[in-house]
């Protein structure tokens, strides 16, 4: 009985591996993309939906979130956590603020600043100050402004001649500001396809365009959002630009997936991609802790952010580095 037991648990272990490996082997790219507020149209949507289509990609569902959501659910500041973590997520004391570097670069300790309630992030100092972001933003820009870390600065800000705060990525502020309010709203597509038909390098550098849409290659999105604004074809009321470059899409299938659990409610247990990490051995609070982009350490032993580490990969490069550094990192 016992051996009986043994090989129906081996067979079915082996019988699960097998499924597994199959499902990795037909898996597919996958990302997120959205028109940003600025660009939010009608004709905007039809524009991208039309160019994800010419290029083979699957549009597995198409939706709009309204600003108020976004602000209500924090879900531009958990798009960029690095930067909004210190800005709007954590509050002032739990910030982990260096406090050598503190008191070398404002002359007092760190620990007197907290418990004398003179440090705010960026949100809770507009509260208390009683401003809006482009004022907050003002007094940052006239502040002393100190960087203690990548996406991680603190100045001593004051606005309309009251008590200065210490606050921490004030600028983050203005970029939130473009996506919150009644008036704002991005439209999603949670798409796929076959990467050996369209390499992941070539979805962001070909079709979607780089950061700048003026460098963009001909018939690139961002590039064509810039020359539809020049003739008045898309209904835009301001030039495209680094900032607001039109559109936004996953910079790898992590990111994809971090996305889509972020914007869409998506889980890692019931997304394909997600479901492939599970079964090489990453835990859902790995998948999740990640998501986050910490520093890790990666292949070569260096530390370095998981989400440069996997940019431009296909899936299955992504797949196999994510299980690499999981084996690091334990």
């Amino acid at each position: 009985m016992d051996y009986l037991l043994f090989a129906c648990t081996a067979g079915a272990s082996i019988f699960s591996k097998m499924a597994s490996a199959s499902e990795s082997c037909s898996l597919k790219n996958s990302a997120f993309v959205f028109v940003k507020p600025h660009a939010n149209t009608e004709a905007t949507q039809k524009m991208v939906r039309e160019k994800l289509l010419a290029k083979g990609i699957e549009i597995l569902s198409e939706s709009d979130i309204n600003g108020k959501t976004i602000d209500e659910k924090k879900l531009i500041d958990q798009h960029y956590y690095a930067i909004a973590s210190k800005a709007t997520i954590l509050p002032a004391d739990e910030i982990p603020v260096p406090d050598d570097k503190f008191e070398e670069a404002f002359g007092e300790k760190w620990s007197e600043v907290l418990k004398e309630g003179r440090a705010a992030n960026a949100m809770q100092a507009c509260k208390k100050f009683g401003c809006n972001a482009e004022e907050l933003d003002a007094a940052w820009q006239a502040a002393k402004v100190v960087k203690f870390g990548g996406g991680f600065y603190c100045g001593l800000v004051s606005v309309k001649d009251q008590s200065p705060l210490y606050v921490f990525n004030a600028f983050f502020m203005v970029m939130r500001s473009k996506f919150v309010g009644e008036d704002m709203s991005i439209h999603c597509y949670e798409v796929q396809w076959d990467p050996k038909k369209l390499s992941w390098a070539s979805f962001r550098g070909e079709l979607l365009g780089p950061t700048d849409p003026k460098d963009g290659p001909e018939g690139s999105i961002r590039k064509a959002i810039l020359d539809k604004y020049v003739y008045k074809d898309l209904g835009l009321t301001s030039v495209p630009n680094k900032g607001d470059n039109g559109v936004h899409a996953s910079a790898s299938p992590f990111e994809g997936l971090a996305e889509k659990c972020n914007w869409l409610g998506a889980s890692a247990d019931t997304d394909a991609f997600g479901k492939a990490l599970i079964g090489s051995g990453l835990s859902k609070t790995t998948i999740a802790d990640w998501s986050v982009d910490p520093r890790v350490t990666l292949p070569g032993g260096q530390k370095g952010s998981v989400f440069d580490a996997l940019e431009d990969m296909d899936v299955d490069d992504c797949l196999a580095m994510l299980v690499e550094m999981n084996k690091l990192n334990v």
